[in-house]
Parts: C-alpha cells; structure tokens; sequence
C-alpha cells in the first residue's frame, strides 16, 4: 500500500523505522506537528517524527491545523491507500479521514477501550496496572472509539516509570502496526467493534495532577512519582518552592512520621504519608539539576519534624 504516517514525538519514530524497513508497503509522506520552540534559546526545532523522515527522504508535511485546504489538496494528490498514526497530537476532521480508501489507523497503547484519551501509559501507572498494552483499530471521528485491528500485551513492572513502559510499548506496537498494515493490505485482518463494557478515560496530565498529596497512602505516592516521570514531573513544595520528585519508594516497615514530615540522615531521607513512609532517593529543586536526595537534604539542612508538601 501506499502510505502517509502521521506522527509527532519520539515514541513515534520505531513505528515510522518499521514501515520503511518493511519492504512491503512505500511510506510516500510523514504528518506531523509544526516545527516548535525548544531549549533555553526557544529556537524552533523539527519533531523527531520530521527529523527521521527528512533522513529517509521521505516528504513532510506540517499543518498548522489538519483542515487546512493546502494539506487536504496535497493529501488529496498522494492519494494513499492507508495513514497509520501514532501520537499525531491533532483531532483529524471527517475531511482528512475520508481520504485514504483504507481509512486512518491509529497505534494507541492501551488495550481499549481502556484508557481511552491522551495518557493511556501514565493512568495505568498511576492506577496501578498490572497489564496493558497497544491496539491498533481504525480511527472514527469518537476519542479512541473506532474498531480493532489488532492487540498486544505487555506487563506493568514494579518499578516502572511511564518512560519506561511507553519505552517498551513503542518497539513492540511498532511490529503490531506494521503486522496490521500488511493485514489490510492482503485481505486478512478485519475491524472488529470494541467491547461496550470497561471503558476508561485517560486524559492529559496537568501539572496540578502532579503535585504529591502527602496524605494519601504510599502506594498511592509512588504510582504517581513513577506514572508522571519523566512527564510532567511529580512535584511537592518544601519551603515555599517546587522540589521535583524523580523517585521514591515505599518503605513497609516504617510508619512513625505523620504525612508530610521528613526525616532525614547521613544516606536516607524519608517522608510519611497517609500510610508508611517513602524513602526519597532522587529530586531535583527549583533551578537546579537531578541529584540524590541526601545531598539535597544536608545541603537544605532539614530541621527535627519539618514538613514538606502545601
């Protein structure tokens, strides 16, 4: 088939690999999201999705809007069978989807209808998943509603960050997406309607949705340090500032410090919560790099029952 892969950030870029060393189908031309400020300069930079197809000669369009008459008429002109798309990071109108015969099929890493939405990775951390996934299905114009292609499974590792598993997901949904292609394209692999039953939302996470809530079980705090790592960041104030949380775990045999109380020695810091402690192992304060949370505590120098938190 003739294809136009939509895409945008890193985790796009195995999916984009898979296609074009496939062999079988002929990637004619890469969407993605308009070049964007980055870095201290806010110099506009290529996504990493443009940058490998600009390697690949492969054609690029950047809509600023996906409606856009100029990227309908082009879409128009290269005419492809089938648009794959993995983390576009755009709504696409009934205009663009009724182009391709074969419609637009979306690499999505959930098993839907779970986590349906922007964050399917991070809410499965944060809610504590034991398994989840990728699905490829056939985009409508619904949040993440359209028909299954095809599943694959993946387990949620005890210390996994959201980078971790999006890491993993994006190399293995790279062969499903390519297996699926190849499915359409001979004949064998059809749309099947998704479950009605165990529908879940996974919208974006905000920054608010980041900050620690001491009082809430420690189980509770480390699904959301490792579930919002390396985006957006876990967070808590100390002193009046933000203190970025990069990791933490839960400490079973210790439940002596009320939630939000620290305690700190030569090589450990702890912090209560609503249950036992967590032991902070990685931070990094306002302005400054990552580094290990007991050089950050003797340089802070922590006073005997200070809390840290709103």
């Amino acid at each position: 088939m003739k294809l136009v892969f939509a895409g945008t950030p890193e985790v796009a870029v195995p999916a984009l690999d898979a296609l074009i060393s496939s062999g079988r189908h002929e990637v004619a031309a890469v969407v993605t999201r308009p070049d964007a400020p980055a870095g201290r300069g806010r110099r506009l930079v290529a996504s990493p999705v443009a940058e490998r197809a600009e390697e690949a000669g492969i054609e690029v369009l950047k809509p600023v809007r996906p409606r856009d008459e100029d990227f309908l008429a082009r879409l128009r002109e290269i005419a492809p069978d089938c648009c794959p798309v993995v983390a576009y990071g755009a709504l696409l109108p009934k205009t663009a989807l009724d182009i391709p015969a074969r419609g637009w099929v979306n690499l999505h890493f959930s098993l839907l209808p779970a986590w349906r939405g922007a964050a399917p990775v991070q809410h499965a951390v944060m809610a504590g998943d034991e398994v989840t996934g990728a699905s490829t299905f056939l985009i409508e114009e619904g949040l993440d509603s359209g028909p299954l292609y095809g599943v694959l499974t993946e387990e949620v590792r005890p210390n996994d960050t959201s980078g971790d598993l999006l890491t993993r997901l994006a190399f293995a949904g790279a062969g499903l997406l390519a297996a699926t292609m190849d499915g359409i394209e001979d004949g064998t692999l059809h749309a099947v309607p998704q479950p009605e039953e165990g529908v879940t939302l996974a919208p974006k996470i905000t920054v608010e949705d980041a900050q620690v809530q001491w009082s809430a079980p420690a189980l509770r705090v480390d699904r959301v340090v490792r579930g919002c790592t390396p985006a957006p960041g876990a967070w808590t104030l100390f002193r009046g500032e933000r203190l970025k949380l990069i990791q933490a775990v839960p400490v079973l045999d210790r439940a002596d410090l009320a939630p939000g109380e620290l305690s700190a020695s030569k090589n450990n810091v702890y912090v209560g919560t609503g249950s036992h402690a967590v032991e902070l192992l990685w931070v990094q304060p306002q302005g400054k790099k990552p580094m290990r949370a007991a050089d950050w505590a003797r340089g802070v120098r922590i006073a005997l029952g200070e809390l840290i938190g709103a």
